[in-house]
């Protein structure tokens, strides 16, 4: 009997696992037309490591820093208590719990830097009016303050709904991971974001970041409210918890 269960969630995981294969499939043949392209950047090079060294030494620096940061900010608070007024909770959580996630993210990848010396992503400081962390601008972090929000808008009401023999909300997770892996090919080509490794680009974006941002939030979007609240206590009491010991020790 549990041989028989094993075989059947393996079964149900396979499309999922099949549809992640055939994305990275894509980048990687991609990745070899467009090798020396400067436009479209797949993966990572040592010749980005004296941006990045500026980079490094503009943590929190506001020497940038414009008025948008207070625009966007504004925006930002404007479309949370728009759907918290329209009760919008689901979206809401989704948003906190890809959010939370991404912050997670963001606080490893500064720990690499402080450990490496290179982080695995990087901002530049000409590119926003505040680096937050070595890997997320104030403009970056806005945006993925409602991007849990905005995708979630995608999902079909039936949370049982299957597409391409697989759950609609892993179906859309990784949809939307593609999405946004693809658009970093474009701005590893600019001079506002830097990947330093080799082995670092777009293929492990995709698997290691993006779905697991995208998960995190379509998941938690059905939850139980009980589930909902415990993971959002956990995952935001952990970051505030690592960012004021980290920033305050100068590890980050």
């Amino acid at each position: 009997m549990e041989d028989h269960n094993k075989v059947n969630q393996i079964t149900k995981l396979l499309p999922a696992v099949l549809l992640t294969l055939a994305v990275t499939l894509i980048m990687f043949l991609l990745s070899l037309i467009a090798k020396g392209s400067d436009v479209f950047v797949f993966w990572g090079s040592s010749l980005r490591n004296g941006a990045a060294d500026i980079a490094n030494q503009s943590i929190r620096h506001t020497d940038n820093f414009n008025w948008t940061f207070i625009f966007i900010f504004t925006v930002v608070v404007y479309i949370y208590f728009t759907e918290l007024k329209h009760k919008n909770d689901k979206g809401l959580v989704a948003a906190l719990a890809l959010y939370g996630v991404h912050w997670l993210y963001e606080i490893a990848n500064a720990i690499i830097q402080s450990a490496s010396g290179y982080a695995l992503w990087t901002v530049s400081p000409e590119s926003t009016s505040l680096i937050i962390l070595i890997g997320v601008s104030w403009e970056l972090s806005m945006m993925f303050a409602v991007a849990g929000l905005i995708m979630s808008k995608l999902l079909p009401e039936d949370k049982n709904l299957k597409i391409l023999g697989m759950n609609n909300r892993i179906f859309f997770a990784i949809l939307n991971a593609a999405f946004f892996s693809f658009f970093e090919i474009f701005l590893a080509g600019t001079d506002a974001f830097i990947w330093t490794y080799s082995w670092w680009g777009v293929i492990p974006v995709f698997i290691t970041t993006y779905i697991p941002f995208f998960l995190a939030a379509f998941l938690l979007y059905d939850a139980k409210k009980t589930t909902q609240k415990k993971f959002l206590l956990s995952i935001w009491g952990t970051v505030a918890l690592l960012l004021v010991v980290l920033i305050t020790l100068g590890v980050i």
